[in-house]
């Protein structure tokens, strides 16, 4: 019971004790069950890849595409990340996951390649998980990957969190020029929720930088979140990253980001 209580306390920021209650139990056991049936889904391949279209606000033309993971659980139906990629990270699955999400996404690619001339200018954009970047031969498993889909490199944007950099911020540099060094596109996903350090953005090789939907949200209403949006981006422009916006939900959204000058 004090370790379940323990590791509950550690899961949350800030919280540096907790009591124990029995409904930690109920937690444990749920956590318990999804691990059993997330490696029981990847032995069964229930997992699907959805694409999520990356459009120019200036011209409104697809130009990409965010691999989005999903789990076809066979008692519970679609299951979205928010339900098993915390103990996907928790127990190691993640990498499993992250590998197969990658090929799918990159034999998908391949596919509208083969299939649509003009999908040869596209991107498709994946996220890795910062367990992928403890193995040594990432950069290897990487290229293995291209060579088996036959995916140009030019085709793949790998997208990292800040969390990777804080954990790896002394042996990521050189995997990362190296996988850049291959033709592959480098994003920073969620920029300004985790520990944001405009450092990151100075010493690693990214080409773009994801700005989280939470500062698009109210935007119009909230002119502190409104300077702050205004701020990263002209900071993305100088430093010549890309910037892509998540969330954009309505027209309000669209002609704001616009009028900031961001691209994606």
């Amino acid at each position: 019971d004090a370790d379940i209580a323990m590791y509950q306390a550690k899961r949350e920021v800030g919280i540096y004790y907790k009591f124990y209650e029995p409904k930690m139990h109920l937690n444990t056991d749920e956590s318990l069950k999804i691990e059993i049936d997330l490696r029981n889904a990847l032995a069964r391949q229930e997992f699907v890849v959805y694409y999520q279209p990356i459009v120019s606000i200036s011209t409104k033309e697809i130009i990409g595409f965010e691999a989005l993971v999903r789990w076809n659980h066979p008692e519970l139906g679609l299951l979205s990340p928010l339900k098993f990629i915390p103990v996907a990270e928790t127990t190691g699955l993640i990498v499993p996951l992250g590998w197969l999400v990658l090929r799918e996404a990159c034999r998908q690619m391949q596919r509208w390649n083969n299939d649509l001339p003009q999908a040869s200018a596209l991107f498709v954009s994946v996220n890795m998980s910062s367990k992928q970047f403890a193995h040594k031969n990432v950069v290897e498993k990487i290229q293995s990957i291209l060579d088996e889909t036959q995916l140009p490199a030019a085709n793949l944007k790998l997208e990292l969190t800040e969390s990777i950099l804080i954990e790896h911020s002394d042996s990521i540099i050189a995997q990362l020029e190296a996988i850049r060094s291959m033709g592959i596109k480098l994003s920073i996903d969620d920029f300004g929720t985790g520990y944001s350090s405009l450092s990151y953005l100075h010493r690693f090789p990214f080409d773009t930088l994801k700005i989280d939907r939470s500062f698009i949200e109210d935007a119009d209403s909230d002119f502190e979140k409104l300077e702050i949006l205004q701020s990263v981006i002209k900071l993305a422009w100088n430093l010549g990253l890309e910037v892509i916006a998540e969330g954009i939900e309505t027209q309000k959204n669209y002609f704001q980001l616009r009028a900031l000058n961001c691209e994606l």
